[in-house]
């Protein structure tokens, strides 16, 4: 017995399988490298195929079960191949051929072609045009504009409704209901279940108010506050700009007008016309601006006065930012000229004025008050934007504004 085979390895008898159909049965030692399988299996189904060196890189062995390819260095046994495994072999794909210059510098020609334009070339090509598109900065000037003119706006077209209302005979009545409706719509007015919740875990109730007007009636946030201020000297300290002599005046006053109006309705054209003043200013007063209560106390922690503070927040719709923005610069434009109103004689507000559903409108005392409450608090005019009765009047406005800027 040769001493080769004394010591060979284990015969291993594989399946062997082409892509054409064939099939057949290999015996190896399991010491047998994967190449030189190859080269059996080539030499079993392709004759004379091994004259060319290059045909046995061209192919690959894959074993069926595992799907893998494999490793032309190593033997069966490294690759885990068992017996009566079946083996796969299968021709190599051709890669690509190269692609010649010429057609390199078609493709590159193609995708410069396809490439957007770079910014010199968009104002090289646009040199020539006119300038008709408006810049971000621009329309967002003419945004503020609008917000600027439509403070003027509101302010003459108060003046007009209120004349108008002044001549109808039921005003005094008509307006004993607006008043009615803001007493009812009271901005201050607390949530009764949320402070309930905080009265019920212990809290006073002065304090639990105070809570949730600063916390925008959040229960959690206004406990949190409630929490973290329980040692502040400064916790029972009414917000700034409201003060508890404030309130019962008001109160006072909200009770004193509805004493007053019962026994004067009935008096003559004159001392109407001096009750009507007097519920226009009772409906001002309650409709007065409110300062968002954490931009006070935030800018005045800056080392800002409370009434530059208020101003600032009336000037710039209580946005905070802004309005600090606005105390650390110029002051414009200032709290005066918010109380100015627009040109009478313009051509946009005589347009206003001609408009149908704007003079139907002005003859509504909630459009009165529609308009008293965006001058004074410009963040509900969404509110009012979107209210069956006086969202018409507010769109009319905006489309006449627009298109007049436009001419």
């Amino acid at each position: 017995v040769q001493e080769e085979k004394i010591f060979a390895g284990k015969v291993l008898r594989l399946h062997v399988c082409t892509m054409e159909g064939a099939e057949w049965l290999e015996e190896v030692p399991e010491d047998t490298t994967v190449e030189k399988l190859k080269e059996r299996c080539l030499k079993h189904c392709v004759p004379g195929s091994l004259e060319d060196p290059k045909t046995v890189t061209h192919h690959k062995l894959i074993h069926a079960t595992s799907e893998k390819v494999l490793t032309d260095t190593k033997t069966v046994l490294e690759e885990n191949i068992q017996d009566r495994d079946v083996l796969l072999l299968i021709k190599k794909r051709a890669p690509p051929p190269l692609p010649k210059m010429a057609d390199v510098s078609a493709e590159e020609k193609r995708k410069q072609e396809q490439k957007a334009p770079d910014k010199d070339a968009i104002l090289k090509a646009t040199a020539n045009l006119p300038s008709r598109n408006v810049d971000r900065t621009v329309a967002h000037h003419n945004m503020r504009d609008f917000q600027t003119e439509l403070r003027k706006i509101l302010v003459s077209l108060i003046e007009v409704a209120q004349k108008l209302l002044a001549l109808n005979p039921d005003a005094v009545e008509l307006f004993k209901k607006a008043n009615a409706m803001l007493d009812e719509d009271e901005e201050d007015r607390v949530d009764e279940i949320a402070l309930r919740q905080l009265t019920e875990m212990g809290f006073p109730e002065s304090r639990a108010v105070k809570a949730l007007r600063l916390n925008h009636m959040s229960v959690t946030q206004a406990m949190e506050w409630l929490i973290e201020h329980a040692d502040d000297p400064t916790v029972d300290a009414p917000l700034p700009g409201q003060t508890p002599s404030e309130t019962t005046a008001e109160a006072a006053g909200a009770s004193s007008a509805e004493a007053t109006v019962g026994p004067t309705s009935e008096a003559g054209g004159e001392e109407a016309k001096d009750e009507l003043t007097e519920i226009f200013k009772k409906i001002r007063r309650k409709r007065e601006f409110r300062p968002d209560p954490r931009a006070v106390i935030a800018l005045m922690e800056m080392g800002f006065d409370e009434k530059e503070v208020v101003d600032a927040l009336r000037v710039n719709n209580n946005q905070q930012n802004a309005a600090c923005e606005w105390l650390l610069g110029d002051r414009k434009p200032s709290p005066e000229d918010l109380d100015k109103g627009i040109d009478t004689n313009s051509p946009l507000f005589q347009a206003i004025l001609e408009n149908p559903v704007v003079q139907l409108g002005l003859t509504n005392p909630k459009t009165l008050l529609a308009f008293e409450d965006m001058l004074e608090n410009p963040l509900n005019s969404t509110q009012w934007m979107n209210d069956p009765e006086t969202g018409p009047v507010m769109l009319q406005i905006s489309r006449i504004f627009q298109t007049l800027n436009r001419t």
